[in-house]
């Protein structure tokens, strides 16, 4: 269905995608600081699993309706500055409490990232952008969609979870000093008010 040499020229292009620092990578550095290594990567994987949605969105045809509908793409993006303003506050509130490493599950975590990465239209947009550059029309398209799309999910889980893993490692350094508790909370909120910022001046594509 795909041609072993597109698919050989697509995961490099992939691989260096996923190595910008984007929203997602910072998403997971800001959890890690907040609650350690197992919690972000748990959140790459909710991001990897949200960016698959978007793809097979994108391969159905609905990433058309989010480009020409700005009302919906809007209804989108301030439910996603919405959420990630709610865990800025979650991460500043605890910096204001008596320090100590928030216990977040896996599963949380996991919600939090799949929940920022849906709420977040420009990821199928630069979806149709990018993909349909290495699909061949005259083959079913959306197989083609959920194949590429599952090269970009994976190398973005592991990149995105290292990153994730790192900041644990450092996060977990400095739990035992109370001021810097207070501050990976008040960085770890920041980033995520970074991010609500960033999508709340977000101009569609």
């Amino acid at each position: 269905m795909i041609d072993p040499l597109v698919l050989l020229a697509f995961i490099p292009a992939a691989l260096a995608l996923n190595l910008t620092p984007g929203a997602d990578m910072m998403f997971c550095l800001g959890q890690g600081l907040r609650a350690g290594g197992r919690p972000a990567v748990a959140a790459s994987a909710g991001i990897s699993l949200g960016s698959l949605v978007h793809v097979m969105l994108a391969g159905l045809g609905l990433g058309a309706a989010v480009a020409a509908l700005p009302w919906l793409f809007d209804l989108i993006r301030w439910v996603g500055v919405a959420y990630l303003l709610w865990l800025a506050w979650k991460a500043f509130s605890r910096s204001a409490e008596l320090p100590a490493p928030p216990q977040i599950a896996a599963g949380r975590a996991f919600r939090d990232g799949l929940l920022v990465n849906l709420t977040n239209p420009k990821v199928i947009l630069f979806v149709l952008a990018f993909i349909p550059q290495f699909v061949n029309p005259a083959q079913p398209v959306l197989p083609q969609f959920l194949i590429f799309g599952a090269v970009l999910g994976l190398g973005g889980f592991v990149i995105n979870g290292a990153v994730g893993l790192f900041a644990g490692t450092a996060g977990r350094r400095l739990t035992g000093n109370p001021g810097a508790v207070r501050w990976l909370n008040r960085v770890s909120g920041g980033i995520f008010a970074l991010l609500a910022l960033r999508l709340a001046v977000l101009e569609r594509a």
